[in-house]
């Protein structure tokens, strides 16, 4: 899903292997995903979504007040959070520990890449269709 600060700026669904980029839209003074060479596109991501970072996730704080908070974590469900409040960011980052991560904090430039999407739901009679699943290629050094 794109949040609704999103709704003025051309978008496309997130897929399976898409390499995104953290990006503020200029249309919508906003942050969210593009797709790599794409800045004036949002990727939108629905809820569920897996994404692996290239590096530890990063956002801002203190409206460039404070330095930035470094989360030692470079994987995370895409969630919406606060659906019953029209006129504030839904979109958030699940990180592996619970804890939320809202995307328009997220410090401009992270890339990330789609593993999987959530499971479609089952028709009346059927098991629902896992995801596919795409191997990521980064790897977290300890």
């Amino acid at each position: 899903m794109c949040d609704y600060s999103l709704h003025n700026v051309m978008s496309t669904p997130a897929k399976v292997g898409d390499e995104l980029v953290s990006t503020r839209f200029s249309q919508a003074s906003t942050r969210g995903f593009c797709a790599v060479g794409r800045p004036d596109v949002a990727v939108c991501v629905m809820p569920g979504t897996e994404l692996a970072f290239a590096a530890d996730i990063e956002c801002d704080r203190g409206m460039g007040l404070l330095p930035n908070r470094k989360y030692r974590a470079r994987v995370a469900r895409f969630r919406q959070v606060d659906l019953d409040k029209p006129y504030v960011h839904h979109d958030a980052l699940e990180l592996p520990d619970g804890r939320l991560v809202m995307v328009t904090s997220l410090v401009e430039g992270q890339r990330a890449t789609v593993l999987q999407l959530p499971a479609e739901p089952a028709r009346e009679g059927e098991a629902a269709t896992p995801a596919p699943v795409v191997e990521h290629r980064y790897r977290e050094i300890v």
